[in-house]
Order: C-alpha cells, then sequence, then structure tokens
C-alpha cells in the first residue's frame, strides 16, 4: 500500500445529499441500516463481532490468506466476498484487515461487459471476469470505518466502467447460511447502506486511473503497482442511519 501521505491524494469527501435522494433508495438503505444493527445485537449478545464471527475456529490468521478459504460465493447470485489482511505496514492506520466484494458475470444484469481494453487477459471460463465492488476495512475491534475502491492488478479483477459497476450494486447478495449466515447478511446489508458513497468511490475510481494514465504514459496502468488504492472515504454506520432516518421523516 502507498504511503499515508500519497493515500492522501485517493482520500475523497463524501458529498451525499441526502434529501436528494429519492425515497425508495432511502427505504431500501434504511432497512440495510436495521440489518447491520440486528447483526451486531446478536453478536454482541455473545461478545462476538462480525471478523471474529468469520474468523471462528481458525487457528492462526495469516496475512494475505483469504478467510474463509476458497471465498464465500453464492451460486445464485454470483456475487463473491473474502477477508483478508496486508502485511501489518500495508495496512491502513488502525485496520485489522478488509473485506473484497464481488459479482461476477452470470449475476450481471444484460449488456454488461468489461472495459475495451487493448490486451487485457480473457479467462478460459466466462463466469471470471468478476468485477470488484468495494472493499470494507475493519478496525481491531471488528467495525467498519474506511470503504475504498483498487487498482485492476489488486484483485485480479476483469475492469468494468464505473457506471456498469454502478449498476451491479443492487445485484450484490449473499443469501446463504455459510460459513456464518450474520457475517453474510452483514456484508451484504453494508453494501447497500452505503450505496451513494460506493458509487462516489467508484466514479473516484475511473477518475484515478483516467489521471495516472494520463500521467504515466509509458506504463499499463492497470498493471502499474505504484497505483494500488484509488478512493476511499471514511465511514459511520451510525451516522449513517441517522442521516437516512432524517431524510425519511422529513418527508412523512
Amino acid at each position: 500500500m502507498r504511503s499515508a501521505e500519497s493515500l492522501k491524494d485517493c482520500e475523497i469527501s463524501p458529498t451525499v445529499e441526502f434529501d436528494g435522494l429519492p425515497s425508495e433508495q432511502l427505504e431500501v438503505m434504511a432497512l440495510a441500516g436495521q440489518q447491520v444493527v440486528e447483526v451486531y445485537r446478536v453478536l454482541a449478545k455473545t461478545g462476538d463481532n462480525v471478523v471474529g464471527e468469520l474468523l471462528r475456529g481458525t487457528d492462526t490468521f495469516y496475512e494475505w490468506d483469504h478467510y474463509p478459504k476458497g471465498d464465500v460465493y453464492d451460486r445464485e447470485t454470483h456475487s463473491q466476498y473474502y477477508y483478508h489482511a496486508h502485511a501489518a505496514d500495508q495496512r491502513f492506520p488502525g485496520e485489522h484487515g478488509h473485506f473484497h466484494t464481488f459479482l461476477r458475470p452470470k449475476g450481471m444484469p444484460p449488456g454488461i461487459e468489461p472495459a475495451a481494453i487493448p490486451g487485457r487477459p480473457v479467462p478460459e471460463d466466462p463466469n471470471d471476469e468478476l468485477s470488484h465492488l468495494i472493499a470494507i476495512a475493519m478496525n481491531p475491534a471488528g467495525f467498519p470505518f474506511r470503504l475504498f475502491s483498487t487498482n485492476r492488478w489488486v484483485t485480479g479483477e476483469t475492469w468494468y466502467r464505473a457506471a456498469d459497476v454502478i449498476a451491479l450494486l443492487n445485484c450484490f447478495n449473499i443469501d446463504h447460511a455459510r460459513p456464518s449466515w450474520p457475517v453474510n447478511r452483514w456484508v451484504t446489508a453494508l453494501v447497500g447502506l452505503f450505496r451513494p458513497q460506493v458509487v462516489e468511490l467508484v466514479e473516484a475510481r475511473d477518475r484515478a486511473v483516467a489521471d495516472w494514465a494520463g500521467s504515466h504514459p509509458d506504463r499499463d496502468v492497470f498493471e502499474d503497482r505504484e497505483l494500488e488504492i484509488t478512493s476511499y472515504m471514511d465511514v459511520d454506520v451510525e451516522a449513517q442511519i441517522h442521516a437516512v432516518s432524517r431524510s425519511l421523516l422529513k418527508r412523512k
């Protein structure tokens, strides 16, 4: 990960105008917030948190390994996620690890196609042309504090334009019980709760990549190891839920 100083260029200040969002979207976000809180309530009864629940039964947590092994993949929605941590000196300050979320082509709406990038790698299985949606950074207490987007090489994803990635957000849904029903519900709900911020981050991702390509014309921007984090934003679950609730109350 780039230095904290250089990462400042990737920080995005949220510009979400909750009062300007459609009531239907706010209601979906409110429901997602309720699901997040419900997961916290259930886990707190046994002194657990989202990360601890996912890693339950893990003797040793190894840097870079995916948890759970083989990732979590819903074969009906074709949504996918995993949790992992970089080396300590390559994490955000105060980060334990992060979730990466994806959607595979079989779960995508008609008309979504990979970006036209010369020389892009094409996997043998078309369903392997997955799109990274957003990453969720977690603190040592097991709570999210930051969302961020990444360059293509980081996850080995297939690159989709921001507008197409945004169109995929409503399709992300892990709707089965393994390895943990609470964690699956939580990851799904968190993406829904912060949808407007994810939109801003994905749009900023494309701008960052375009700017980098323009200033480094002799490099393959999508494989450039100097460009890892393309945008990030701090988030607060409680503040987000309150903002959604306030906007909905104004409409009654």
